[in-house]
């Protein structure tokens, strides 16, 4: 609530929920008294950073008196030579999240302009809305949890300025095609921005019909493709995003963004790992293995595991999601309950190690009452 007296804040900004990142691992241990908490709430890569990328980061760290380049050059470069576009088409951002955060200062300003979001998607789409204080538009996903592409199209009118398209969508891992992306923006005028969201792209690229963002930018089409190292790089805790953009906007987001946005150890871990191949081929055929042992092992409980092409699984229980994520909270698993996702019947878990995998797939069964558990981890890891 706003004070009695002094400055107030902006009613809009205090209607906002706060972002609520899964457990820390430390926390829940002092919390329950366990000695193993395995984590697998925040789609983390379990491989760990990216080796070239470590070994950047070391050397870049002698240097961490000096401010880093505040253009991102050597990054940028890097970038624009990988997927052959000019560099005032690609942005690096603290995250991806600061970048939705910027897009949403280049085009809201106002309860008079709208964004238009699948629902349940990514919360920080909404974050947008929010602090414009402008209108936001949620379209329900469809009965196999995949954006409404035509529903999403008839919602925009005059005053819609963005759609969000996360693809594969978080919490769901569901793709949309090409084709329907194809069909999907040729009802979008050009006055929109669409918004195409592709930070579990790596895990989806192999498939022969999703569409790739790179494409609609080189064509001039009112797309920004956005991608992250934080999933298939394992650079989550170092923060670092980039976009594929028009031109016109990496000139206005240059005038909008915080000096040295991206720190130094960032930009030298990303030159690294944008080169480490075989670090990513590698996540992503452990990524396969876990997606196929997480899927099983819902069935096994009798639950419906939504087709995900990310690194981790949404799956629906039949049931209220809460009880069982804090069953499993308690057998030291930290999964991500759908009921602060929109979905209270589902679940998410994100894909682990094999041995987090068998320990995840025992607490499971446990919870949900599936015996005998040895016979059923066994049957799982099939």
């Amino acid at each position: 609530m706003n004070p009695l007296s002094g400055p107030a804040v902006r009613p809009n900004i205090l209607e906002m929920t706060p972002y609520s990142p899964g457990k820390p691992i430390d926390e829940v241990k002092r919390e329950l008294g366990l000695d193993r908490v395995v984590k697998l709430a925040s789609n983390e890569n379990p491989l760990g950073p990216s080796p070239k990328a470590i070994e950047a980061i070391a050397e870049a760290a002698k240097s961490l008196h000096i401010y880093p380049d505040g253009s991102s050059y050597n990054l940028r470069h890097k970038l624009s030579e990988r997927f052959d576009l000019p560099m005032n088409q690609v942005i690096v951002g603290n995250g991806s999240d600061e970048l939705l955060h910027l897009i949403g200062l280049l085009f809201l300003d106002g309860p008079n302009d709208n964004i238009i979001v699948g629902y349940p998607s990514f919360s920080r789409y909404d974050a947008s809305a929010h602090l414009a204080n402008a209108e936001l538009i949620r379209v329900p996903l469809d009965g196999d949890y995949v954006h409404d592409l035509q529903a999403m199209a008839d919602a925009v009118n005059e005053h819609t300025r963005l759609v969000y398209v996360a693809n594969p969508n978080n919490p769901t891992g569901t793709i949309v095609t090409k084709a329907e992306f194809d069909a999907f923006l040729d009802r979008i005028p050009e006055r929109v921005m669409v918004i195409l969201d592709e930070a579990y792209f790596e895990f989806a690229a192999d498939q022969s019909e999703y569409p790739n963002s790179i494409d609609y930018v080189k064509a001039g089409r009112n797309v920004i493709g956005m991608r992250t190292f934080s999933k298939a790089y394992g650079l989550a805790g170092i923060r670092l995003g980039y976009a594929f953009v028009p031109d016109y906007i990496c000139d206005a987001i240059d005038r909008a963004r915080e000096p040295f946005n991206v720190n130094l150890l960032a930009q030298a871990a990303g030159v690294a790992a944008i080169g480490d191949d075989e670090y990513v081929a590698r996540t992503v055929a452990v990524n396969r293995e876990g997606l196929d042992r997480l899927n099983a092992a819902f069935e096994k409980v009798g639950a419906k595991p939504v087709k995900s092409f990310a690194n981790f699984v949404f799956a629906d229980l039949g049931q209220p999601a809460k009880p069982i994520f804090e069953a499993l909270l308690k057998e030291g698993v930290i999964t991500r309950s759908g009921h602060v996702l929109g979905a209270p019947n589902c679940l998410r878990v994100s894909i682990g190690t094999p041995d987090e995998m068998d320990y995840f797939i025992e607490k499971l069964f446990k919870v949900m009452n599936v015996s005998p558990v040895g016979e059923a981890v066994a049957a799982a890891s099939r």
